[in-house]
């Protein structure tokens, strides 16, 4: 019989918020994060989005038929079970909560920050508040939402959370 234990612990756990001038990077508590897949339909999208609305979800979406629905809160198993009931047969639901990291990047300088990582034009004007999409940052796929103004919300595998990270502590650094 083996000692050791296995201990949950956030990927980004213990990293203090970086705070430059105009900008901040914060990792966020643990939370529920699911992946909603299903067949590319011309009505079904809007019954997802109400049946998530109803569970306190935020969709997010990735792709024709795929949205990641994300909860601040951390939803227990029979929770996350009972929503997926909800959208048998339309859509299946996987819970990601575990493989994926949050991690909001804020400030007025925000867009001059995620500039240098991404190709893709954050603009207000050409990507306005609750706009999502996944797309790189050099190397790392991420998943960018608006969630005001001034506030992106980066959806990073686990494994990549610690290089994106510091990819974002350096891309700041002007702002310090």
């Amino acid at each position: 019989m083996t000692e050791f234990r296995i201990v949950a612990r956030a990927a980004l756990a213990g990293r203090p918020a970086i705070v430059r001038t105009g900008v901040r990077i914060e990792a966020l508590p643990d939370s529920t994060i699911l992946q909603i897949m299903s067949r590319v339909s011309a009505d079904e999208p809007s019954e997802i989005y109400a049946d998530a609305s109803a569970a306190g979800l935020s969709l997010r979406p990735i792709a024709p038929g795929q949205w990641l629905a994300v909860k601040d809160a951390v939803l227990q198993k029979d929770q996350i079970s009972a929503f997926a009931d909800i959208l048998k047969p339309r859509a299946d639901v996987v819970d990601q909560s575990h493989g994926r990291v949050r991690i909001l990047v804020c400030g007025p300088m925000v867009t001059r920050v995620l500039a240098k990582g991404t190709a893709v034009d954050l603009s207000l004007s050409q990507f306005p508040v609750a706009h999502a999409l996944q797309t790189l940052f050099g190397h790392i796929g991420v998943h960018v939402t608006r969630t005001s103004q001034d506030d992106f919300e980066l959806i990073v595998l686990r494994g990549f959370a610690e290089s994106l990270w510091d990819e974002l502590a350096r891309m700041s650094l002007e702002f310090s």
